[in-house]
């Protein structure tokens, strides 16, 4: 069977993941950059969901490494589905989040009288952009499993 490029235990889907590792990272390090954030129910889902992401997009990075190092590509059905299923499920809240992350930030920046510094919310926004980018990255990585998964 040929191999799907970006699908689990290639070297594409490592760099998929470590990429979502590092814009989830970011994220998070420029939300938590304000002490401000817990103000905003949005930011606070936003933390909560990058500190959910980091560790799954991390561990599956380490599976895909482990992967590409012994040549071996993860083909088990209810490995792929447990995966796909966890894809899609973080995939659809890293959207969530990032989407009422970067509305919050426009609401404050565009509101008569500012209610949060340029450069605090300059580091929502980036949170946000950062939030979107883990968010496509996620996207595609399920999207190539899920096209994976009835071949098997």
């Amino acid at each position: 069977m040929d191999e799907l490029p970006g699908s689990v235990g290639t070297s594409a889907s490592l760099s998929l993941r470590l990429g979502q590792t590092m814009f989830s990272s970011a994220s998070l390090l420029f939300m938590s950059l304000g002490v401000e954030f817990y103000s905003y129910t949005a930011f606070c889902y936003l933390v909560t969901i990058m500190g959910l992401v980091i560790p799954w997009s991390f561990t599956l990075a380490l599976v895909d490494g482990y992967s590409v190092m012994v040549k071996c590509p993860i083909r088990q059905p209810g490995i792929l589905l447990i995966i796909v299923v966890g894809d899609w499920v973080l995939s659809t809240l890293t959207l969530a989040a990032a989407c009422s992350t970067a509305s919050v930030v426009d609401l404050l920046l565009n509101v008569q009288e500012s209610f949060c510094p340029p450069k605090l919310c300059g580091r929502y926004r980036i949170s946000a952009i950062m939030a979107f980018l883990s968010w496509f990255l996620s996207l595609a990585s399920s999207l190539l499993n899920l096209w994976l998964l009835p071949s098997l």
